[in-house]
């Protein structure tokens, strides 16, 4: 591949966020090609590359609009100054060469939303000025001339995109995130003895993990609701502003003693070592990287139809898919996940599902991209 200079736009860089992870193991994975790695965001977290530009693009801001806009612009502003030769941005900006849905379409988002607001709100949402300025920004971009190519982390969000915007199939490239599947590993039988003592669960208890922040969004008063009728333990990995209310949420339903929230966490493996399955009954998310990490990790999912992450499930064999606000059905699938001591097949059968999504094959896949595009 010739010399190429690549910019990746991405508004504020949290080294724990999945698009960021996206970013972090695709630019390490090109780092070993001919390419000038440049990075635009508002503010970057984490530690840098030696080979990675960091252009720090952060206009004032007034409002979440503003914000947006603001930062739309001087990004924009900054790739034709400095005349990138590819331009992939993961915010909505008309005029990238590439976007990366890794949000997935809004609209569709707000539809998921929708189900759990009273009528009023509901109306209120779709009027409101931000969500507005989102869909028009998204619409933008959509129909710009620029734009040359679409990356998609599931084919659920391929094929919103065609209905919603009518871009052309082959436009639309689906790339699944990577998983390091020699650091995500099941633990064996005296470390998850360990774990479950650290979390106070007893050992023959069948638990399962939570991980996500905005609780509203990944579904975890579903998921509190699901384990508050059944006899199993929820351990919950992520942060939200509203984790009191949830608490009390637990607390009514008289199952908090077996609910245990550990805030956001850095390393998440060892609360996946610790546990039997995975639990995301989420509203809307176009493929959450928990899903991969914890499949690597030899555990069950259960999610939803409306996450991306469920074209890895084949029920009842590595997980099970039911409607993120069907209780009693989430409630049968959380009962039908065994412990991992007495029968480890579903976990197994995960592991094998995810050994493809390597960094090698992600970064194949980019770099073919790449490559047609600067052809």
């Amino acid at each position: 591949m010739k010399h190429c200079r690549l910019a990746i736009v991405r508004q504020k860089y949290r080294p724990d966020g999945g698009a960021e992870r996206f970013v972090s193991r695709a630019l390490e994975a090109l780092s070993a090609h001919d390419m000038e790695l440049n990075v635009i965001t508002r503010q970057w977290q984490g530690e840098r590359q030696d080979n990675w530009h960091i252009h720090i693009c952060d206009p004032m801001k007034l409002g979440r609009i503003s914000r947006e806009k603001g930062f739309a612009n001087a990004a924009r502003e900054l790739w034709q100054r400095e005349n990138f030769d590819i331009v992939q941005s993961h915010e909505r900006i008309a005029g990238c060469d590439i976007y990366r849905a890794g949000d997935g379409v809004h609209r569709r988002w707000l539809m998921q939303r929708a189900r759990i607001l009273p009528a009023w709100r509901q109306k209120w949402m779709f009027l409101d000025r931000y969500h507005r300025y989102v869909m028009q920004a998204e619409q933008a971009m959509y129909q710009a001339p620029e734009l040359k190519a679409v990356i998609c982390n599931a084919e659920m969000v391929k094929r919103e995109i065609i209905e919603d915007f009518s871009i052309s199939a082959n436009k639309i490239h689906v790339i699944y995130n990577a998983i390091d599947s020699s650091r995500f590993v099941p633990a064996n039988e005296a470390r998850r003895g360990e774990l479950r003592d650290e979390l106070a669960i007893p050992q023959s208890a069948v638990a399962l993990v939570f991980v996500g922040s905005g609780f509203e969004r990944k579904g975890l008063a579903g998921a509190i609701k699901t384990i508050a009728n059944t006899d199993r333990y929820l351990v919950v990995v992520g942060q939200d502003k509203a984790e009191k209310q949830y608490k009390e949420l637990a607390q009514s339903l008289g199952c908090l003693n077996r609910v245990r929230f550990m805030g956001m966490q850095k390393n998440t493996l060892p609360f996946y070592q610790a546990v039997d399955g995975l639990l995301l009954p989420t509203l809307y998310d176009p493929f959450p990287n928990v899903i991969l990490e914890a499949m690597a990790c030899g555990l069950p999912v259960i999610t939803s139809p409306t996450c991306g992450g469920a074209e890895f499930i084949t029920t009842g064999q590595n997980g099970y898919v039911c409607d993120a606000l069907n209780i009693t059905q989430l409630s049968d699938a959380v009962m039908a996940i065994p412990s991992r001591l007495i029968d480890e097949n579903m976990g197994i059968f995960a592991r094998e599902c995810v050994r493809d999504a390597t960094p090698e094959k992600l970064s194949q896949q980019l770099i073919s991209l790449y490559q047609n595009i600067l052809d």
